[in-house]
């Protein structure tokens, strides 16, 4: 029997069992099986397809608009919409041959090892060209898939205890796949779910907004009632988050009835190896009813926090890049190798203050201080003294901490990764998970992790905005709250992105869709 989400030693214990250290990696003994390495798709071979318009309006608001940016109005939402909507956020963006013949499928948001376990559904009313029902993006095909037929919105609404989700025309509902991650990162993966799952979102809620598409980000609902819908094995497979798409859609008619399903689905590999220390951990942050859903929601923001007298002041942020943000996701990338050349304090300003803002998140209620804090490490930045610093969106500013030359350490703590020493600036998301599961429960232990991924996301976004590189990192857990202590005392690390020039230059890519220009 799955664990109470109030039983918050298990969100503690999880994360303490999965911390990195110098002497865990080196004991580790984990090796890769590359004749195991999970496919990169699910693949349902019996289901009916509905292909999706491969010629669809870009998102063409400038990126850094759009990545700070959130819309309450728009107009219908048509199957042209969705599909860009499905394209910039989860689609497949390029492919690349090595020699020998290995190919490699670049996706819109960057995932951990390039392994891509987030998985996207769509439950829909009647829309223009498409049939109400439930549905999986295959993003390699570009298409979807129906696992059933009918108008399940309002199933959704009473899972999640929000009339939002019946009012809007689609919801997307993403998922994670454990093996395809747990393969590589082991029992570590789940906070990679919310990590991934998290970017994916920053490029879901910013292209929503250029294409003027109201979207939410719902984190409570019943687990187990999405899961059933969807049809998954919650042994392997579980829902995560839920994106209600437009608003004012009628009103789903006749409740249908959610017989279980079990759609054939081809396997990802020869062996899978279970991890239940993952399964315990989302067991435990699962929601079993309606009154635990109202329950935890929070009701009212939590009162805003004071800054430091003495802040640092960075520029102010550069309001547009000059680039839409269809082209920027287009010409994204994970940065593997960075030249250590600084950027401007304008731009890391630009960053930080548009990474920070504009997530409509229940959790987060609309002015709603955030979960996590942005702690720093500036190696190159013009105008800005090398040092660790924390970051105060308040401000907005730096908080000097300790003042010096911090390469060596930084590299370091990135879990010893010369992205970290070359970066002009790393930022570390560390949280005190201590009052977040007394709140959230071990729900909170997600939302902590989900949202230092958006944030890193929207970093992404805003640094190849302007026109640099940035890449999601790990890290040695104890290292990094040690390094930033005795400010980050009591708190733990989530999260790195950093920040520079890349050496090679950000790589274009060949758009293998059509898409309209507007």
């Amino acid at each position: 029997m799955p664990l109470g989400n109030r039983d918050i030693k298990v969100a503690r214990e999880y994360h303490d069992q999965t911390r990195h250290s110098y002497a865990s990696v080196r004991q580790s003994g984990h090796s890769l099986d590359w004749d195991t390495k999970p496919f990169l798709y699910k693949v349902y071979p019996d289901l009916p397809v509905t292909s999706l318009p491969r010629e669809f309006p870009p998102p063409a608001q400038d990126a850094l608009e759009s990545v700070a940016a959130f819309s309450d109005r728009g107009g219908p939402l048509t199957l042209e919409t969705l599909a860009s909507l499905l394209f910039f956020s989860a689609g497949l963006t390029k492919k690349k041959t090595y020699p020998g013949g290995a190919e490699m499928h670049f996706r819109a948001a960057a995932s951990t090892g390039a392994l891509y376990q987030t998985e996207v559904y769509v439950v829909a009313g009647d829309l223009p060209g498409l049939s109400a029902g439930v549905y999986h993006f295959s993003p390699g095909d570009f298409c979807l898939r129906r696992l059933r037929q009918g108008d399940y919105r309002s199933e959704l609404a009473a899972a999640a205890q929000s009339d939002a989700l019946s009012a809007a025309p689609a919801t997307l509902v993403l998922t994670a796949i454990y093996w395809r991650n747990t393969w590589k990162y082991q029992a570590r993966a789940y906070r990679h779910l919310f990590w991934d799952s998290g970017t994916m979102l920053a490029n879901l809620l910013a292209s929503a907004a250029a294409l003027e598409v109201p979207a939410r980000l719902i984190t409570f609902f019943v687990d187990e009632r999405v899961n059933r819908l969807l049809g998954v094995d919650p042994d392997k497979e579980v829902s995560l988050e839920l994106v209600p798409l437009g608003h004012g859609a009628p009103a789903p008619g006749e409740v249908v009835s959610v017989e279980p399903i079990s759609p054939r689905s081809i396997p990802l590999s020869s062996r899978e190896v279970d991890y239940a220390l993952v399964r315990e951990i989302h067991g435990a942050s699962s929601l079993t009813d309606p009154e635990e859903v109202r329950g935890v929601r929070p009701r009212s923001p939590p009162s805003t926090r004071s800054c430091p007298p003495a802040l640092l002041e960075l520029p102010e942020s550069i309001p547009v890049s000059g680039r839409s943000l269809g082209e920027t996701i287009m010409r994204r990338g994970s940065t593997r190798q960075l030249s250590g050349a600084p950027i401007g304090a304008g731009a890391l300003s630009t960053v930080l203050y548009k990474a920070t803002r504009g997530i409509p998140a229940d959790f987060l209620l609309a002015s709603g201080r955030r979960l996590v804090d942005l702690y720093l490490i500036v190696n190159a930045v013009e105008g800005v003294p090398a040092g660790a610093y924390c970051y105060w969106p308040e401000g907005p500013g730096l908080e000097r901490l300790k003042e010096g030359d911090f390469r060596r350490e930084a590299g370091f703590l990135c879990l010893e990764q010369a992205l970290g020493s070359d970066a002009s600036a790393a930022i570390f998301f560390l949280a005190d998970l201590g009052p977040i599961l007394e709140r959230f429960g071990n729900r909170g232990y997600r939302l902590a992790n989900l949202e230092a991924g958006i944030i890193g996301g929207k970093c992404y976004l805003a640094a190849y905005a302007q026109g640099f590189g940035a890449s999601g990192l790990t890290f040695y857990d104890g290292d990094v709250v040690g390094f930033f202590s005795p400010h980050a005392q009591g708190k733990d690390a989530l999260f790195v992105t950093v920040l520079g020039r890349s050496v090679t230059g950000v790589p274009g890519v060949q758009v293998p869709l059509q898409i309209a220009k507007k």
